[in-house]
């Protein structure tokens, strides 16, 4: 009961962060939150557009998971800027904000970028087999990029969890540390089971489930800092910073792992950093200074939800006046009372 109570009091602690998250993020649920809560006080997941807004990010991400078994991991995900310019454009037509300048040309940059990334991006991409990830895995160059990531890792967790420095960069590295794995990990995973699926049966070899667990492990503490991080600090800072952590740790993990900018010419790799340069300051002219959302001051207690009142005024005074210790002693008073009674 101590761990559910403490569950719930994060997800209220984190609840307006997450809601802020969701227009960058997904915005046909954010619109259903909204028109749920101007409709009355049925749940969210009764909402046909909520469910709607989960199928198709369930979709884009089984896409996206699939994506890397056709393409190479360095390429993809740069391409992640598109859904932060995808869900500008819908927040515009379902959540009525307004367009903003920075919006503006934060987008035609990050499409400008995008642009770069597709033209001058390595497209060759090798069949992802059990024994080349084997290969790759026992590779020089990858034990020591794992070395330096661990020792980074441990270094930054040290300072986060002993030394106590909450710093944005703190947590997002943390994140791009694991984020690296789990690219490398999915593209293994996809790699083989698109494979598996052409006729050449990869899923009996063990590597494949030893990739599988580092995908799930990966992603599931992945989630753990980032949900610590939108508690900690607001959204417009976390979604801008994360793309760029995520995005720089993928393409050295595609590069060292994958050695996907092996042959590549020098201009290709030029125009390549250029084109994620101007995805990185597209995204965040578009993700700086969103509209936040209007919460409820947290000192007051709405008469409307008290059962059988229905007045609207707000009656609990903030905690800090004098007014608030005389009404706290009184409710303490009363409840005394009550139970000498009984």
């Amino acid at each position: 009961m101590a761990n559910k109570s403490s569950e719930e009091a994060v997800l209220h602690l984190t609840s307006a962060q997450a809601h802020r998250a969701e227009i960058l993020e997904n915005p046909l649920r954010k619109y259903a939150h909204v028109r749920q809560a101007q409709r009355g006080s049925k749940p969210y997941y009764t909402s046909v557009m909520w469910w709607c807004g989960v199928v198709l990010m369930g979709i884009g991400e089984l896409g996206n998971f699939a994506a890397y078994g056709f393409a190479p991991a360095s390429l993809i995900a740069p391409l992640g800027c598109v859904s932060v310019i995808a869900s500008a454009v819908i927040s515009v037509v379902f959540l009525k904000e307004t367009v903003r300048a920075s919006d503006i040309v934060g987008g035609t940059l990050a499409i400008t970028g995008t642009y770069l990334l597709v033209t001058f991006a390595p497209h060759t991409s090798t069949h992802i087999t059990a024994h080349l990830v084997q290969y790759y895995a026992i590779s020089w160059h990858f034990l020591l990029y794992l070395f330096i990531e661990v020792i980074a890792f441990c270094i930054l967790l040290y300072l986060y969890k002993r030394k106590k420095v909450k710093h944005i960069v703190i947590v997002m590295l943390l994140v791009a540390l694991l984020a690296s794995l789990t690219v490398i990990s999915v593209k293994a995973v996809s790699g083989m089971i698109t494979e598996s699926i052409k006729g050449q049966l990869q899923l009996i070899y063990p590597i494949f489930y030893v990739m599988l667990v580092v995908m799930v492990v990966s992603c599931a503490f992945q989630i753990k800092f980032l949900n610590q991080a939108m508690k900690m600090f607001d959204a417009t800072e976390v979604v801008p910073i994360n793309f760029v952590f995520f995005t720089a740790s993928a393409i050295v993990a595609g590069i060292v792992f994958y050695q996907e900018f092996e042959g590549l010419a020098l201009l290709n790799i030029f125009m390549f950093l250029l084109g994620c340069l101007l995805s990185f300051l597209g995204i965040f002219l578009i993700a700086r200074n969103r509209p936040k959302i209007k919460q409820q001051d947290r000192n007051f207690i709405a008469m409307d939800r008290i059962p059988g009142r229905r007045h609207t005024d707000k009656v609990q005074p903030e905690a800090k006046t004098t007014t608030y210790g005389s009404l706290a002693a009184k409710l303490m008073c009363n409840r005394a009372g009550q139970t000498d009674d009984s």
